[in-house]
Formats: C-alpha cells, structure tokens, sequence
C-alpha cells in the first residue's frame, strides 16, 4: 500500500520532470532554425553540439522580469554597453571631457611597413571566430600574400587621414554565461565575448604598438601597473606587495591593505580619459587622431534567430580587442599616478588594485587610508 509520503515524492519528481521537459523544449526552439530543424536534432542526437547560453527572462532595475525575447536582448544589450552621459558629468570630468577635444600638435609618426604589416597579419590566430563578413584569419593571410602593396597602402591610408573604417568597428556579441551563474536570473550572470573583424584588428594591433611604443619610450606608465605589461605578471604584482609589507613589518609598523574592484571596469573605461592621457605622453599626431576614429562611432550587436539589435556604444574597451589591453593601461594610469602620501602605495595588475598603507600605530595607519580616499 503506497503511504502518503511516498505519493508526495512521486508528485515531486513528476513536477521536476516537467520543468525539465519545459526547459529542453526552450533550449531546443532557441537553438533551431526554421530552414533546417533537423540539423540540431542530429547534432545533439550525435554528440556533437557545443553548449549555448539560453536566453531566458531577466531581472530588469525595477525588479520585474523580462516577458519576451525582444525585452531579454534589448536588457542585455544596455547591460553590455553603458552609456556615457555627459549631462552627468562633474566639474572635473567636464574639464578632462574639454581637454580631451584639443589640437594635437606633436609631429606625425611614420607610416606602417609592409614588414611590420606582415608581422601582425601572421601573428593572428587563424582559428578565431570570423565577425559577420565571415573573413577569417587564414583568409586575409592568403589575401595580404596575393596583394601585399594594396592593404599596406590601405592601412597607410587610415593612418595618414586618422580614419578607422566604420565597418571595422562593429562587434557581434556572444553572451556566455558564468560557471555556477546558470539558474540566476541576472543580466550580470553573463560575460560577453566580442567577435571583432579581421582587418579592424589587424589596424588595431598595429596601432597599439605604435602606442605602447611611445608609453614606455617616454616612461609614461607607471611600474606599479604589471597587468597587459611586458616581461610583467601576477607574480610582479605580488612580491611588490610583499616587499611593501615586509618593509613595514620589519621597521614595527602597522599595515593597512585595501583592495579595488572595479564593477565590468573594462566596459566602464571612460573615452576622454584615455584621449587625455594619449595627449600627456606625446602621442605622435596621426596615432591619436587614428585613436579617437577608432573610439568614436563603435556599436555593437546582439542576435538570436529571430531578433537582430544593435546599439552605439560611448565608452568601454572592447575585450577580445586587439587595442583594449593597451588603451585600459593608458587611462587606468592616472589612477597610478595620483599624487598618494609617502606611507602609501599603489599597486595594480589590469584592473586589480591594491593600496598599503603603513603606520607607527593603528589610529595612523587608519588616518593615512583615510587621506588616500
């Protein structure tokens, strides 16, 4: 005779299997194409289909959900790319925003090689995800060995007119959720990756290169940045915060650590900033301007098989982009550079940072991180 627990367990594992029917069903629908349905069912069938995210409801900034796809894509779209307002800047950010729009008069740098163009045109990795032209890595390799002189004039063309082409500018966004993040309904659940055109990242390369070049020659960074820094790592990071410590500890004081994370800090990176801090290393004239072209008019994209959006982007450094590293340095150093007392110190790995502070007694060591912020 079946006991009233068992039947309650029964109803439960039934329900269970619903919601999972429920929940392939949607997979499967998001997954499939009206022209060839049968091709994902052999795929999965066979083993053969790699895991996609599946876009569900939302939880908007009002606390409601999302109720249809159109609401899903369009949330996660704004969540991807945030909008830089300057209705909501303050006296200083206006100044850095005015700054960042002056002439440059330094002297133009010289005009790319084709031996430098074939360097980064073979250092592409040919296996990447093409953008929506479809042109992969190994297909502009056999392009650049057919018309060397042609794409070399073109990115000269780009560089001597300080325009980076539009068309080069637009990321396709794939959205990929967290590991352990698959039932949240946040938008902040996924990390997007950025499907970038060949040729755009082939000018960027060339045009970071340039940059860094610059950076370092005028010893513009800061030594305490040992993120996306040569011949630097985590383990740079850490024995400088290690040394810091020890100093302090072996002289009987008090120390203070505090760490920084900044929230989607590579989405965050504020344009002016970066183009201010180009101007204050002595960026040469036909990079910075190539710098602003590349910064202004970027958009991104966002689809699934049914709905298509896309939206003007006006501050981030796009990650899987060939600029973005270097640019993060460049406008994170200011933060470096911030004139901190003698008994503090800045270190920073990307877009990590830690500041020690040290004391002779607690009550100062508190007094000195008060300063600091």
């Amino acid at each position: 005779m079946t006991s009233g627990k068992d039947l309650e367990s029964k109803a439960q594992y039934a329900a269970k299997i619903k919601i999972e029917k429920i929940r392939s069903w949607k997979e499967y629908c998001n997954i499939t194409t009206a022209a060839n349905p049968w091709n994902e069912i052999y795929k999965l069938a066979a083993g053969k289909r790699r895991h996609h995210s599946l876009f569900t409801s939302l939880r908007k900034p009002d606390g409601s959900l999302t109720t249809d796809m159109d609401e899903t894509v369009t949330l996660m779209l704004e969540h991807f790319t945030p909008e830089d307002n300057a209705l909501d800047d303050s006296e200083f950010h206006k100044q850095i925003r005015a700054q960042s729009q002056g002439a440059v008069n330094t002297p133009d740098d010289r005009e790319f090689t084709l031996a430098e163009i074939r360097d980064v045109v073979e250092s592409m990795n040919s296996k990447k995800a093409p953008e929506e032209d479809g042109i992969t890595g190994e297909i502009f390799k056999q392009a650049f060995e057919t018309f060397p002189k042609y794409i070399t004039a073109t990115y000269n063309g780009c560089l001597g007119k300080g325009v980076f082409p539009k068309r080069w500018k637009r990321a396709k966004l794939i959205p990929i959720v967290k590991p352990g993040k698959e039932q949240s309904q946040e938008v902040t659940k996924f990390r997007p990756i950025r499907l970038l055109n060949i040729e755009g990242k082939i000018l960027e390369k060339l045009l970071i290169t340039r940059i860094n070049y610059w950076a370092y020659s005028t010893i513009f960074l800061n030594n305490n940045q040992c993120g996306f820094t040569p011949q630097r790592s985590t383990i740079d990071a850490a024995m400088a915060v290690k040394n810091t410590v020890d100093e302090g500890l072996n002289a009987a004081e008090v120390i203070i650590l505090e760490s920084l994370d900044i929230q989607t800090a590579f989405d965050a990176a504020w344009w002016p900033n970066i183009l201010k801090s180009l101007q204050d290393c002595g960026c040469r004239k036909n990079l910075f301007y190539l710098v602003n072209s590349y910064l202004n008019q970027r958009s991104a994209i966002l689809s699934t098989n049914s709905i298509k959006k896309e939206r003007i982007i006006s501050r981030g450094c796009p990650q899987g982009s060939c600029c973005g590293l270097g640019l993060w340095n460049i406008q994170y150093n200011s933060l470096l550079k911030l004139n901190y007392a003698k008994q503090t110190k800045a270190i920073a790995f990307a877009d990590d940072l830690i500041l020690v502070t040290r004391g002779k007694t607690v009550v100062e060591a508190e007094n000195f991180t008060n300063r600091v912020k």
